[in-house]
C-alpha cells in the first residue's frame, strides 16, 4: 500500500541532487521510498498523512552500540563522577552478568533498548557481541543480536578475560571463537587500546576476520593517541570509532582514506574525556559519523538526538553536519546506501520532528522532539 506523507515543512534528504526541500512530500510504497518532491507535485496514493509543517529527516543510523548485555554498572558511573578514572577493566563486570543471564533475558533486554531507540527516531542499529568472551557466550550473543539488530559485529576482542593469558586469548578469538561467530555476523571489531589489545594483537584479530570475509571496524584512540586509527586505515576498516585523541598524522590518514571516523560524544561525556575533535576532522576532509555507543558502562544512552545536540553545542559541528553524521554518516560507516537517505529506492525510514526544522534539535536541547517514526514503511 502506498502512503503519501505531505505537509512537510522541511525535508532533509541527504541526497546531493534533491538537497533540503521545503513544502515537500514523500511517497512510501511497502518498505521503500517511491517518490520525493514538492508537495504540489505529489502523486496519488492509497493513504495520505499530513504532518502539518513538521520537519522530516532520515531515521537515525546508530552504527555503534553494545546492547547484548545483562547487569548494571551504576556504581562504576557514580565512582567516575566522583573522580575515578575510566579504564577498560569495567567491562569484566558486564561479562560476568551476561554469562549468567539466560538467552531469554538477553533477548528481552536487547529488544527493550532497540525499541527505546526506535521511539526516538533510530531506525537502523548496529550492535556488537563482546560481553561473552568465550566461544559459547560470544556465539549466543551473535545469534541473539542477529534476530533483532540490523547489523551485528563480533567483538570477542573486547577485553582479555580476567586470569587469561593475552596471547592465548587472541589465539582463541582468531580460531574457534571466530569460526563459531562468523556465520552470524557481518563485521569484526577490536578494542585497540591500553588495557585491552595492543597493535600486534589487534592486527592479528582483524586479519583473521578479513580472511573469513568479515568487514572490519576498530575501537581506537579513546584513552590516548595510539595505533588504532593507523591500523584501521591500513587494513581498510569501514570505521574507526572513538577518535578522541588524534595526532596530525591520524587526521591526515583519515582524510585520505575511506575509513569513517565515528565519534561517540555521549561516551566522552560519561567518561569525562575530551570531546573528539570533530571540527578538525571535518575541516581536513575526513568523513565523520555520530553514534551513541549505547552500553551499560561508559555510555548508557540510546538517544542519538543527544549526540547531535552535543556535537552542535560543544563540538562545533553545524546542524546539517551533525544530522548528516548521525544518518548518512552512520550509513557510510556501515557501508550502506539504503538507509540514512530520503530518496527513491531507499528504505522507508523517516523521523518526523515535533518542530519545523532540524535546527530545533540543538536550539531546544534536552526536549523530546520525536513526533512519529516510520521504519521499513511501517509507522511505529
Amino acid at each position: 500500500m502506498a502512503v503519501l506523507i505531505t505537509g512537510i515543512g522541511e525535508l532533509t534528504t541527504n541526497d546531493a541532487e534533491l538537497g533540503k526541500l521545503r513544502d515537500a512530500a514523500v511517497v512510501i510504497d511497502g518498505e521503500a521510498i517511491a517518490w520525493v518532491g514538492a508537495a504540489a507535485d505529489a502523486p496519488d496514493a492509497d493513504e495520505r498523512v499530513d504532518v502539518e509543517g513538521r520537519a522530516v529527516l532520515p531515521g537515525w543510523v546508530d552504527s555503534h552500540t553494545h546492547l547484548v548485555f545483562a547487569g548494571d554498572r551504576t556504581a562504576e558511573f557514580e565512582a567516575r563522577m566522583a573522580g575515578k578514572a575510566y579504564s577498560a577493566g569495567g567491562i569484566a563486570v558486564t561479562v560476568d552478568a551476561t554469562r549468567s543471564a539466560s538467552d531469554e533475558q538477553l533477548a528481552a533486554n536487547l529488544r527493550r533498548h532497540v525499541d527505546e531507540a526506535a521511539r526516538q527516531g533510530t531506525t537502523c542499529l548496529e550492535t556488537k557481541t563482546g560481553y561473552g568472551l568465550n566461544v559459547e557466550d560470544e556465539a549466543r550473543s551473535a545469534r541473539i543480536a542477529a534476530e533483532v539488530a540490523d547489523e551485528v559485529t563480533f567483538l570477542g576482542a573486547h577485553l582479555v578475560p580476567p586470569g587469561a593469558d593475552a596471547e592465548s586469548y587472541v589465539d582463541l578469538v582468531c580460531g574457534d571463537m571466530l569460526d563459531a561467530v562468523a556465520p552470524l555476523v557481518r563485521w569484526a571489531d577490536v578494542f585497540c587500546e591500553t588495557g585491552a589489545f595492543d597493535e600486534a594483537q589487534s592486527g592479528r584479530v582483524l586479519k583473521a576476520a578479513r580472511e573469513r570475509g568479515l568487514g572490519l571496524r576498530v575501537h581506537g584512540n579513546q584513552l590516548g593517541e595510539g595505533p588504532g586509527v593507523r591500523l584501521a586505515v591500513e587494513l581498510g576498516a569501514a570505521s574507526v570509532d572513538h577518535c578522541t585523541y588524534l595526532s596530525d598524522a591520524d587526521v591526515e590518514a583519515l582524510a585520505a582514506s575511506e575509513t569513517v571516523a565515528t565519534l561517540l560524544p555521549a561516551c566522552d561525556l560519561s567518561t569525562r574525556q575530551p570531546l573528539a575533535p570533530a571540527r578538525r576532522l571535518l575541516d581536513a576532509g575526513a568523513t565523520v559519523a555520530l553514534a551513541s555507543n549505547a552500553n551499560p558502562g561508559s555510555s548508557y544512552t540510546t538517544s542519538m538526538a543527544f549526540c547531535v545536540t552535543t556535537a552542535v553545542l560543544q563540538m562545533r559541528m553545524t546542524i546539517d553536519e551533525a544530522v548528516w553524521a548521525a544518518t548518512a554518516g552512520g550509513a557510510r560507516a556501515l557501508r550502506r546506501d539504503d538507509v540514512g537517505f530520503v530518496r527513491p529506492g531507499a528504505r522507508a525510514d523517516l523521523h518526523v520532528l515535533e518542530a519545523p526544522s532540524t535546527t530545533h534539535l540543538a536550539y531546544r536541547p534536552g526536549v523530546p522532539l520525536t513526533s512519529s517514526v516510520w521504519r521499513r514503511g511501517i509507522r511505529l
